[in-house]
């Protein structure tokens, strides 16, 4: 599809020379396509960046959607296991391009709100399990991609592993809730 072709070549475009190189001019170069038929599909550049944002979303919702089970706790294990998947992907181009996606986004607080609307929506499901527990570990596994954005390497196949199936376990035994339910001995 040559929608597909066009975010393809935008997000390698940001990848490999920063957000000032995203021009729909380039794009289109990039893509193999003419300027007005780069148009057709993104009249504007705005319009462009947010099919890379929507893109990068849908993507995840796909993943996570996959691995989802029904079960307490289902939904945080699948985004735990589908943000590993996607951590633990050692192809740095790929990797360099979901984080070119986010920095493209952030160039106007506007093309960022598909993103935070979806982290709001990510973060405030019910998962029929501990709340607050869900919530830490949606968190640790959201700072383990930041962590990893910036330095690929940080952790190698083998920690990543113990660090999932840390997460997952904190799912299935949360520990005390006394507290977080407001019934702990002041």
């Amino acid at each position: 599809m040559k929608r597909d072709l066009l975010l393809d070549a935008a997000e390698q475009l940001l990848a490999e020379q920063g957000t000032t190189a995203l021009t729909l001019a380039a794009v289109a170069t990039r893509a193999g396509v003419s300027k007005g038929g780069l148009l057709y599909h993104f009249p504007t550049k705005d319009a462009l960046v947010k099919a890379l944002v929507q893109r990068l979303i849908d993507e995840f919702d796909a993943a996570v959607d996959e691995r989802a089970d029904g079960s307490p706790g289902g939904y945080t294990r699948a985004y735990v296991d589908a943000t590993f998947d996607i951590v633990t992907d050692r192809d740095p181009h790929r990797a360099r391009r979901r984080w070119a996606v986010v920095a493209a986004a952030a160039t106007a607080s506007a093309l960022a709100d598909p993103l935070r609307e979806a982290t709001r929506r990510w973060h405030r499901r019910d998962d029929d399990t501990d709340v607050v527990t869900a919530r830490i570990v949606r968190l640790a596994v959201d700072g383990l991609w930041e962590a990893t954005d910036y330095a690929p390497l940080l952790f190698d196949a083998e920690e990543c592993e113990q660090l999932r199936r840390r997460l997952v376990r904190l799912l299935e035994d949360p520990g005390d809730t006394s507290e977080v339910a407001g019934t702990a001995a002041t």
